[in-house]
């Protein structure tokens, strides 16, 4: 008998250690996946011709799709098969990730803007005259919108809707995971393992931003149609702004992963014995297991039976829960000051990649790996400091106010730093620099045209840059005056161009190589200076994050708890996830120099920012967000400690009310107990 009441003791363990594990599995994989979608958003850009302002869209059609069903599931989940409903969800942000990748072989192979025909150059060993061989395309009339429309057909210029409703649908796939998840866990296991439990599937899930950003980093190395095209034919490297990575492989990889991540969750039942309670449980254990659907089919049906009077009850108390929760001051100032920080994170993490390739000159791949190996671990240990600084030095409401005030002033003082740092901008004639050397911004394309190559009819609309001896940029071969060329794939050599004399330093060598120039010297030890300022920055902001979290618990009524959260997820998921990818793309956009130009004519992606007005424009858009941020959690400091000085107050009061009217013990109870009513109506403050 001994023997039998110990066998169904041994799976319920195992199936929930196979639930913790498969859920820590599955917060690795979504934080994989949504990693990898941040570190291809410069790679989808480029590929699918688009501006910044729509690629933030896209971006934030994952918090849309998590919005769609976020009440349902918050609300219906709990009722329902919670490991079931997670492992559908992970199968829906699987078909989401590769609806994401479909579009790569639908689309064609990725034609690169150039100012030559196709990649026959590279085939061809005789010399081509890029001075000469512009005359058909000197700024041709737009075609007509019949023409327009069958080629942009060709070649499928609206197939980013794929990338947008995939990224919609991971959204909605990966709502369950968290509410469900953890309450599951919370029901079944010790309440002394829950902590322990959830630091493990936390622990594990950094891990997936880390390895998102490294394959990134790989996969933007890749040519995107490797495997389909010769490689030697190939003219720019994965420098050029030209160049799109694999970012396709990226998504078929994450999906798999989450695929294989929802399996187990099939296997698991829709609830277990509580965590050390199998022992007292005896025979009954063994009865439950026997006639569990007959439990179960009747708890469903007495639940369905209470349901309407539950659901009118909660109704009558939803409005009036809302307002109270509104009405408590340090609620509303956290959801403001989280609502105002979360946008300058989001909008700066989504063009962070960019920004580092623009204005330090360095490659996506180089940009990508560098976030996942520096900043991310940065972050992590800062979460983790944050936590130990709480429990070390036992840290009340005040405490943690002021531990989180601290580390925003902090990464904010950093952030103000490197508004300072930065690089020249990129020598580019007639765009940042005359065709003499002297520099002069220009956002009018006809500035590319100078004398020296007036000669050559070349068209302004191509970006196809070539690099002369001189250290100078030119946008093409054509506009460099270039008579000869020789050599054939990246190897090629421009010869005898004109407007590499022009310059102020006249250069010996008439010559120009493909790709734009690289950075003076300084830019790197600069660059240096600018990651070891971002590293410290992150890592004292998310020292910030615990400290700024317990506020929050600690300043809601117990009762209110579920809701605020909830609330608080909605809005900030709401005004701070989705609009800022978008209004900072905007106001990027507007630091263009030079839009590439797509297959069928139009405007296509940005080639080459304004470093300056690109540098002014983002970090001052984050320094301004962070300032209010900063500023707001000023006034929330001083409501709090005007929150707990008053209590204090009312404490000692009664208190002292209390040696006074010792040995009265009438009326000085009711009026004691009435004080302390009150108190604990603003105890949670």
């Amino acid at each position: 008998m001994s023997v039998e009441s110990k066998k169904p003791r041994e799976p319920c363990c195992s199936k929930l250690k196979l639930f913790l594990v498969s859920l820590a599995f599955v917060y690795f994989a979504k934080a994989f996946c949504g990693a990898y979608l941040k570190s291809s958003i410069t790679q989808i850009e480029r590929r699918f011709d688009i501006p910044s302002s729509l690629i933030g869209v896209i971006d934030g059609s994952f918090e849309m799709g998590n919005l769609l069903v976020i009440t349902f599931v918050s609300y219906f989940g709990a009722k329902l098969h919670r490991p079931r409903l997670i492992g559908i969800g992970c199968l829906v942000m699987a078909v989401g990730s590769f609806l994401i990748a479909l579009p790569h072989f639908l689309q064609g192979l990725y034609k690169y803007e150039t100012s030559m025909s196709h990649n026959t150059q590279a085939n061809s060993t005789e010399n081509i005259l890029p001075c000469l061989s512009n005359h058909t395309m000197i700024e041709d009339d737009a075609p007509s919108d019949v023409a327009r429309k069958a080629c942009e057909k060709a070649a499928g210029s609206s197939m980013w809707i794929y990338v947008f409703l995939g990224n919609m649908l991971r959204g909605i796939g990966e709502t369950p995971i968290m509410p469900l998840g953890v309450s599951y866990l919370d029901d079944f296991s010790r309440e002394e393992n829950t902590p322990f439990y959830l630091a493990c599937i936390h622990t594990i899930g950094i891990l997936g931003p880390m390895v998102g950003f490294m394959l990134g980093s790989f996969l933007t190395k890749l040519y995107v149609d490797i495997g389909f095209v010769d490689l030697e034919t190939i003219t720019i490297t994965h420098k050029d702004s030209r160049w799109v990575g694999a970012w396709w492989l990226g998504f078929i990889a994450t999906g798999t992963v989450i695929l294989l991540s929802s399996i187990p969750f099939f296997f698991l039942p829709k609830s277990l014995p509580k965590q050390g309670e199998e022992e007292s449980t005896g025979k009954s254990t063994e009865l439950a297991t026997v006639a569990e659907q007959e439990n179960f089919l009747a708890e469903e049906t007495r639940d369905q039976e209470d349901k309407p009077i539950e659901f009118q009850e909660m109704v009558k108390d939803f409005i009036p829960s809302l307002k109270r929760l509104f009405k408590n001051r340090i609620y509303t100032l956290m959801i403001l000051t989280y609502l105002v920080a979360v946008n300058g994170f989001i909008g700066m993490i989504t063009f962070k990649p960019k920004f580092m390739e623009q204005i330090y000159g360095q490659s996506p791949s180089k940009a990508i790996f560098l976030i996942g190996i520096s900043n991310l671990p940065a972050v992590a240990l800062g979460i983790i400091t944050g936590g130990f600084i709480l429990k070390r030095f036992k840290l009340g409401i005040v405490g943690a106010a002021r531990v989180s005030m601290i580390a925003s002033l902090g990464s904010f003082s950093m952030l103000g730093i490197q508004i300072f740092l930065h690089c020249d901008n990129a020598e580019v004639a007639g765009l940042t620099s005359t065709y003499q050397g002297t520099v002069q911004v220009s956002y009018n394309q006809q500035t590319l045209l100078s004398q020296c190559n007036m000669g050559c009819s070349c068209s302004v609309k191509h970006w196809d840059p070539v690099c002369a001896y001189n250290g100078m940029t030119y946008a093409s071969p054509c506009l460099a005056g270039c008579l000869s060329s020789s050599g054939k794939g990246k190897s090629m050599v421009f010869n005898n161009c004109s407007c590499v004399g022009e310059t102020v330093t006249p250069a010996m060598n008439m010559s120009a190589v493909l790709g734009q120039c690289p950075r003076k010297s300084e830019c790197d030890s600069k660059f240096k200076i600018y990651m070891a300022l971002s590293v410290i920055g992150s890592f004292i902001s998310a020292c910030g994050g615990t400290p700024g979290y317990i506020v929050l618990l600690r300043s809601i009524q117990p009762d209110l708890k579920a809701l605020a959260l909830g609330v608080q997820t909605l809005i900030v998921r709401t005004l701070g996830g989705i609009p800022p990818p978008i209004y900072f793309g905007a106001l990027i956009d507007r630091t263009c120099l030079k839009w590439g130009t797509k297959q069928c004519g139009g405007r296509g992606a940005c080639r080459l920012y304004d470093a300056n007005k690109f540098r002014f424009t983002f970090l001052g858009l984050i320094t301004g967000l962070y300032f209010l941020s900063n500023s707001l959690w000023g006034v929330l400091y001083a409501t709090i400690v005007k929150k707990q000085k008053k209590l204090a107050l009312k404490n000692q009061a009664k208190d002292n009310a209390q040696e006074g009217n010792g040995v009265s013990n009438g009326h000085a109870n009711i009026s004691i107990s009435k004080d302390k009513e009150d108190t604990n109506k603003e105890s949670t403050i």
